[in-house]
């Protein structure tokens, strides 16, 4: 296996300016949110710089994605925090221990999931689930930063509880601490919706206009520092800041691998593997389809499991794809992963000889661009979508949210999931099944109650527009029993299997005991268009063997069947001919 990845060893002079100026953009991006999402996790400011470097260059070796930048994102970050906040001391050595465990964990996970290929694991979580996974986790994020805004303490074991006390602190609001944060989260959402129109009004390229407004919290980060750092607001004013930031590069080495530690993070690092891939694969798959590329999810599996494993060994937490950087990296000329080199190259500058900026860097600020970050996460549009729909869909997604925002993360995406099965078993064991008839003139069948059909005397055809399985096999044998006693002049049975991909142990006992009845009463089982898979697999079983005949390649073919016995036949009462009788 060649170690040197593909883009590399067909790398071409003209794409280097593209990556050279969005590995740039990217760091000026990077720095204020990795910052930002260290605060999220509980952890010390540094962390997110380191959890910023090795993890870049080692998804660059192994992902698939041109574009995708990787680094700590804010969902990452909350589920890190939920996961540790009940083992230990938030910031302590041991909390920060934990957490490079937890990415050690998450990384294996995804390596084992990429080396066996279960890249399938992206469709595993439902669109509505991840959509109320992340919007319950984005309200979750904005109660808690706003006691950062606020300069106020508040915490609680639920989020009603930190609201309670978010409610009781106001009166020991800082004014300055809430001036600043209220202040950058105006600058930010005016930025986000008014910046990149201005600047293309006064002559900006659409595409620069749209990356200036996205680097709108750098420039928030910057202002507010100085401004911190000339009146002394921390002191004068009790603004809480970054404070010191250890500068020089992480030093690698393994996380503590104690069996108890690894015992209660095992789950945590199972769900941050999979939120964090399907949302990884979402975004790199929807930019690569811009540029006529493909991803590849087995290897986006390999990407993030060494990102994370490297994240791990360099003091950094669980990292994946995010949205906004990747965003921000596409549209400034990203053409290949080496931009993602650049940024991480630029990042260890920043950390080996520019921390001390850092120092007056106010809480509030770092807030403020989370809490605009996240509302914009908030996924109305789904709900309404899904709910217009299919209001299953939308339930699972309602349901997923509250989970998140009334339990927790954990809960509240086992929820989702276990609500996304549950819907799915309930559809597949509730299966439509239609009497169908022929359109006339044509050899055409379709739904009695939808179409203007003819029937064929003495046939009842249904169709079953599902697998059959242990939990809907019984109801199709109710439908049938209910049609042949509504219809005593039937002599056939037709079941159009068109729809039909699996018929499970359970169904087959369930079609022989069915056949069999049917017999005795003097009526014969026909199926029509099964499919070859099914077919091969009914061939060697008694039921199979007793269906010799009776199995049509088309509805039509089994309808002239039918007619043609139905005609030789007297009608049965009671499994008698009505000649005897």
């Amino acid at each position: 296996m060649n170690v040197i990845p593909n883009w590399m060893r067909h790398y071409q002079k003209s794409w280097l300016s593209g990556d050279v100026v969005a590995g740039v953009i990217v760091t000026v991006m990077l720095i204020p949110q990795s910052l930002a999402y260290a605060l999220l996790a509980g952890l010390p400011p540094e962390v997110g710089l380191y959890a910023s470097i090795l993890p870049i260059i080692a998804y660059a070796f192994l992902g698939s994605s041109m574009t995708l930048a990787v680094g700590p994102v804010a969902v990452a970050s909350l589920m890190t925090a939920s996961a540790l906040q009940p083992l230990a001391a938030t910031g302590s050595a041991d909390y920060v221990a934990l957490a490079m465990l937890l990415s050690l964990l998450s990384g294996g996970m995804l390596l084992v999931f990429g080396a066996l290929r279960l890249g399938f694991l992206a469709h595993f979580l439902s669109h509505p689930v991840i959509s109320g996974f992340i919007s319950g986790s984005a309200i979750l994020i904005a109660v808690g930063q706003l006691k950062h805004l606020l300069g106020v303490q508040a915490g609680g074991a639920s989020v009603f509880n930190t609201l309670i006390q978010l409610v009781q602190g106001i009166p020991h609001t800082n004014g300055v601490t809430l001036g600043l944060g209220a202040g950058s989260v105006l600058f930010l959402v005016m930025a986000r919706r008014y910046l990149a129109p201005l600047l293309v009004r006064a002559g900006v390229s659409t595409q620069l206009a749209d990356i200036a407004s996205k680097l709108a919290p750098m420039l928030a980060v910057i202002v507010s520092t100085v401004l911190v750092a000339l009146w002394r607001w921390d002191e004068t004013a009790g603004v809480s800041i970054v404070g010191v930031v250890p500068q020089g590069l992480p030093t690698l080495g393994l996380p503590d691998l104690s069996a108890s530690a690894i015992g209660q993070l095992w789950l945590p690092a199972l769900l941050i593997s999979l939120v964090g891939f399907v949302e990884s694969v979402s975004v790199a798959q929807s930019l690569a389809l811009k540029r006529q590329q493909r991803i590849s999810p087995n290897r986006e599996l390999l990407g993030l499991g060494a990102a994370n494993v490297a994240s791990a060994l360099s003091g950094g937490f669980p990292v994946t794809g995010g949205f906004a950087r990747s965003v921000v990296n596409f549209a400034a000329g990203a053409n290949t992963p080496l931009a993602g080199v650049i940024s991480a190259v630029l990042m260890g500058a920043v950390i080996a000889a520019m921390t001390g900026l850092f120092h007056y860097l106010p809480h509030a600020v770092l807030a403020a661009t989370i809490v605009v970050a996240v509302v914009s996460l908030i996924d109305v549009r789904t709900l309404r979508e899904a709910w217009r729909y299919d209001k299953a869909d939308a339930l699972s997604l309602l349901a997923t949210a509250a989970g998140v925002i009334v339990f927790g993360v954990e809960v509240g995406i086992l929820t989702g999931v276990a609500l996304s099965l549950g819907t799915l078993v309930w559809r597949s064991s509730h299966p439509h099944i239609a009497v169908v008839g022929r359109i006339p003139g044509t050899e055409h069948f379709r739904n009695v109650a939808r179409h203007p059909v003819a029937v064929e005397p003495g046939l009842i055809a249904v169709r079953v527009d599902e697998s059959l399985y242990f939990a809907n096999a019984d109801v199709l044998q109710d439908t049938v029993e209910s049609l042949v006693a509504a219809q005593p002049e039937a002599r056939a049975v037709l079941l159009v299997c068109s729809a039909v991909n699996q018929i499970d142990a359970t169904a087959l006992g369930v079609l022989t005991n069915l056949e069999h009845s049917l017999s005795q009463r003097g009526l014969v089982l026909l199926l029509a268009e099964v499919k070859g898979p099914v077919l091969d697999r009914l061939q060697s079983t008694v039921f199979g063997q007793r269906m010799q005949g009776r199995v049509f390649l088309s509805t039509h073919d089994a309808f002239v069947f039918a007619h043609r016995e139905t005609t030789k036949r007297p009608p049965m009462v009671d499994g008698l001919p009505t000649s005897a009788l």
